[in-house]
């Protein structure tokens, strides 16, 4: 059930990440950097003054450019995105708090961030990486080589709740991930991460009422009604987004996993290609 102050929770977020001052720093990483684009490591602060790290590569030429923004999956490392999106858009890729190059002065254990302060929404950690996430949309539209209106958001919950509170987003690439209907999901599997519930909940039952309503704060059914951008939701198995499906207020294109980095690669690229730019991807070599 959503709760009667959701909004208000997200609105938290706003006002804790409105009150500092992100203090953006670029430098270019020349061993990342090639004729075709310039990398570089982005710090910003983010709620509570957190220093967090990005990569951000802008192509060489005359911009503005359209943005392809990586948010990160569950696990300690993040990688630069592929080389032919470097050539063609400016690609950004998210460290949030707790994972590598963003991990200091806390850094993440896995298993265990999943479940970090969930007995209680505002002590959840996950309420700070969404604020991690939103910083850097925020850095995304103060610059000048950056088309705000060709932003595409790619990942799990983090891209799908940064695009409910970012609706100038272009695009939303959704894979639903770890806070999608999560206690039931993890009710029918041993399998890491979402065992991680299943191991809190074992070792502390009585908090499951709390860990039920920490949960509905980031339920992605209850961001989709807020999401108007063009999405394409891919789903591991039949009828597995049929709720969540329904919620989006947006034109949605409902995909089947199909478990082929080179499958699944070519109909994202193309994908995003047509949302931001009406034209072709640059794609490997070996998959033309």
């Amino acid at each position: 059930m959503k709760p009667k102050d959701f909004d208000q929770f997200w609105a938290g977020i706003e006002s804790d990440l409105n009150s500092v001052v992100p203090e953006p720093e670029l430098k270019e990483l020349p061993i990342r950097s090639k004729p075709q684009f310039t990398v570089y490591g982005l710090w910003l602060s983010s709620v509570k003054g957190y220093r967090i790290f990005a990569y951000y590569s802008v192509p060489k030429g005359e911009g503005p450019f359209p943005v392809i923004y990586h948010l990160p999956n569950y696990g300690s490392v993040v990688h630069i995105p592929p080389f032919e999106e470097r050539c063609k858009y400016i690609c950004v890729a998210l460290c949030h708090r707790g994972q590598r190059l963003s991990d200091e002065p806390f850094a993440a254990a896995y298993p265990g961030l999943l479940t970090l302060g969930i007995e209680a929404a505002e002590s959840y950690i996950y309420r700070e990486i969404a604020g991690d996430c939103l910083s850097v949309m925020d850095f995304l539209k103060s610059r000048e080589e950056v088309d705000g209106r060709r932003i595409c958001l790619l990942g799990g919950e983090l891209a799908l709740w940064t695009a409910a509170r970012r609706s100038e987003a272009a695009a939303l690439h959704y894979t639903p991930a770890l806070h999608y209907n999560s206690l039931k999901r993890a009710s029918q599997t041993s399998n890491y991460p979402l065992e991680e519930f299943n191991d809190h909940l074992r070792g502390s039952a009585s908090s499951r009422l709390s860990v039920e309503k920490t949960l509905s704060y980031f339920e992605p059914v209850h961001h989709a009604p807020q999401i108007k951008m063009p999405t394409m939701l891919v789903e591991d198995s039949v009828g597995f987004c049929d709720a969540l499906f329904e919620a989006f207020a947006g034109p949605v294109d409902r995909v089947p996993f199909q478990h082929s980095s080179y499958r699944d690669g070519v109909r994202q690229a193309n994908w995003i290609a047509d949302k931001l730019d009406n034209g072709q991807p640059i794609l490997p070599a070996h998959w033309c």
